[in-house]
């Protein structure tokens, strides 16, 4: 082991830098070991006063010991108490202690602050959390307002389960991924003829008499359109419903449907016993299809449900007693998922309906070069029996629907005073430009069919679950 000798050590701690002789020697000591030994004169001292009496010394002790106790204590994470004031050196160590605290004081404020931060952050997580919980696990059944009374029988008697909660249904409208806004949709063929349309005057009948529900004409009249339901949530921003016009046991003509379309897996069918339990939100029956649906151009008829499967041109017929699907059948040609939609989009390229002359499929194909076409389909079969190509582009118009075998479509999904601007008619195969006004009263309608037994449009327009009353007569 080394040791190196410091000479007058108090001199050399509070000497300035030596300016005289300085002197080093090495030697052996008693005991056989190396010894260094450095010697530097004091510039100002001639000689080391008494380590028992010099004050300086015990200066120095005493602001080492105060140094230790210090230290030892910051290290510990204990308070150290206030230092007397009997010194300038002592002041300076109070003084640096003072702004150490005082970071220290800083940086625990800036932790407690950046703590409740993380704190607030969790909670919006957990609040975001339960609300997409909540979305995707509605209750069927809702209380009744305070004052309405419980309705014990509210439940039809039906084959199938009643689900009491919904099937979560993720992230966007037409995808998985993506966002809600519908996408833009365009499709171009050079080769096309546009329609050529001059605007037709309608001669009405008497508005003020009663309706002619008897018998089949032309269109020449829409109503205002009636409210009935605002949808909860987002996932009701569109969709379809319907009342069947020829409803089988155990459902009857009063018998409201409805299909909130937002979503990638659309598959839950809400029933409800009238239209007060549509208006009022009691669900009667929820039935979760075996496959999805593709958008709004689903429909009731003769006991069935007829819709468009998910990304694909196969149609399904769903048995509403069964509870099951009773058949399926691609439909020739016809384009989907975007290629040939109405104008709002929402991958609405097959449109299924219904008029007093059966069941109907509105869509178009590449031969057609985005033409409208029109086929009758068997109700039970689902087999093409005659099929009509018009001559206006499907994706410029808003919506389509049949009347007494006559198409009609809608000009505008937003501008809240639009017209019905187009017939043809499957008996004549002639069309023809029209206006007859319509409303889109609350500026996205996603949605039009025609009940034949109601004599009214129902519509879905922007959450809002609308009808409109029509007259039919004779176009001049």
């Amino acid at each position: 082991m080394w040791f190196l000798t410091i000479m007058c050590v108090s001199c050399l701690l509070m000497g300035t830098q030596a300016q005289s002789s300085a002197s080093f020697r090495r030697a052996n000591d008693r005991n056989g070991r190396c010894q260094y030994s450095f010697t530097v004169d004091s510039p100002t001292e001639a000689s080391c006063p008494s380590l028992g009496s010099s004050s300086e010394m015990e200066a120095l002790k005493t602001r080492l010991g105060l140094l230790e106790a210090l230290v030892a204590r910051l290290v510990g994470g204990e308070a150290v108490p206030e230092l007397s004031q009997g010194s300038g050196s002592q002041s300076g160590l109070q003084e640096a202690y003072n702004q150490m605290m005082g970071e220290n004081t800083q940086l625990q404020r800036e932790k407690q602050r950046l703590d409740r931060k993380v704190q607030d952050l969790q909670q919006r997580m957990e609040e975001l959390r339960q609300e997409a919980v909540r979305l995707r696990s509605r209750p069927c059944m809702q209380q009744p307002p305070p004052g309405v009374p419980q309705n014990d029988n509210s439940f039809r008697p039906g084959s199938g389960p009643v689900l009491s909660h919904l099937v979560s249904r993720p992230g966007n409208t037409q995808g998985d991924t993506s966002s809600l806004t519908d996408p833009a949709w365009h499709y171009e063929s050079p080769g096309y003829q546009e329609l050529t349309a001059v605007v037709t005057e309608v001669s009405a009948p008497n508005l003020d008499g009663p309706a002619d529900i008897t018998g089949c004409g032309d269109l020449v009249w829409v109503g205002e359109p009636e409210m009935h339901r605002k949808a909860d949530s987002i996932a009701g921003k569109y969709g379809v419903w319907m009342q069947d016009p020829e409803a089988k046991e155990p459902y009857g003509l009063e018998m409201v449907w409805r299909i909130d379309a937002v979503g990638s897996e659309v598959r839950q069918l809400f029933g409800y016993e009238n239209m007060d339990q549509l208006t009022r939100g009691f669900p009667t029956k929820v039935l979760l299809l075996p496959e999805a649906v593709e958008s709004t151009g689903a429909t009731m008829y003769q006991g069935s449900l007829y819709y468009q499967r998910r990304l694909s041109r196969t149609l399904l017929r769903y048995d509403l007693l069964s509870e099951s699907i009773a058949a399926r059948r691609d439909l020739p040609h016809a384009g989907f998922h975007g290629q040939f939609p109405y104008s709002w989009g929402g991958y609405t390229d097959i449109d299924l309906a219904v008029d007093e002359n059966g069941l109907w499929a509105i869509y178009s194909t590449n031969k057609a070069k985005g033409a409208i076409v029109i086929s009758q389909l068997d109700p039970h079969s689902l087999e093409v029996r005659g099929t009509w190509e018009t001559k206006i582009r499907k994706t410029t118009v808003a919506n389509a629907f049949m009347i007494c075998g006559k198409l009609y479509t809608v000009a505008s999904y937003t501008s809240p005073n639009t017209t019905i601007n187009y017939m043809y008619d499957t008996v004549t195969s002639q069309g023809k430009a029209i206006s007859v006004a319509f409303k889109n009263r609350y500026r996205y309608n996603s949605m039009v069919d025609y009940n034949p037994v109601q004599r009214k449009l129902f519509a879905w327009d922007n959450y809002y679950i609308v009808s409109y009353n029509v007259r039919l007569g004779k176009q001049e």
